[in-house]
């Protein structure tokens, strides 16, 4: 499919930017849910992206999750003419991280005693036996 340069560039800034994009699966939409281009154009840019493997893809409940990969981060930058300085998408320091904080701290918290069991009462099982 021929995808116009003004659009393929509205479509890669928002996938640089963010580091993912989704899309319905709607082939007739006239227009992408956040970008001013035909949804149909943004799925078959991204598919494009996916055969070079610079982007994956998800399907889930009728839409298409892409996100960018680090090649894909090195060709946007490249497609763009951006400078190295700039860093987004996946695993880069303008990407978002959660933060990870010490997975033993619920252990340690006040109350329960390192051997508690809990004890479950009622019907079914797990009811204490008559």
């Amino acid at each position: 499919m021929i995808i116009s340069k003004p659009h393929r560039r509205i479509i890669y800034e928002a996938l640089f930017k963010e580091g993912v994009l989704v899309a319905k699966k709607d082939y007739n939409a006239p227009k992408h849910e956040e970008l001013d281009v035909p949804n149909l154009e943004v799925i078959k840019a991204m598919q494009s992206l996916t055969s070079k493997g610079l982007v994956k893809t998800q399907f889930s409940w009728q839409w298409y999750y892409y996100v960018l990969t680090p090649e894909g981060v090195d060709y946007l930058r490249e497609w763009l003419n951006l400078p190295s300085e700039i860093v987004r998408g996946p695993g880069g320091e303008g990407a978002y991280r959660a933060p990870r904080g010490d997975r033993e701290d619920y252990r340690k918290k006040e109350g329960a005693p390192g051997e508690f069991r809990p004890q479950f009462a009622g019907v079914g099982r797990g009811a204490p036996r008559e």
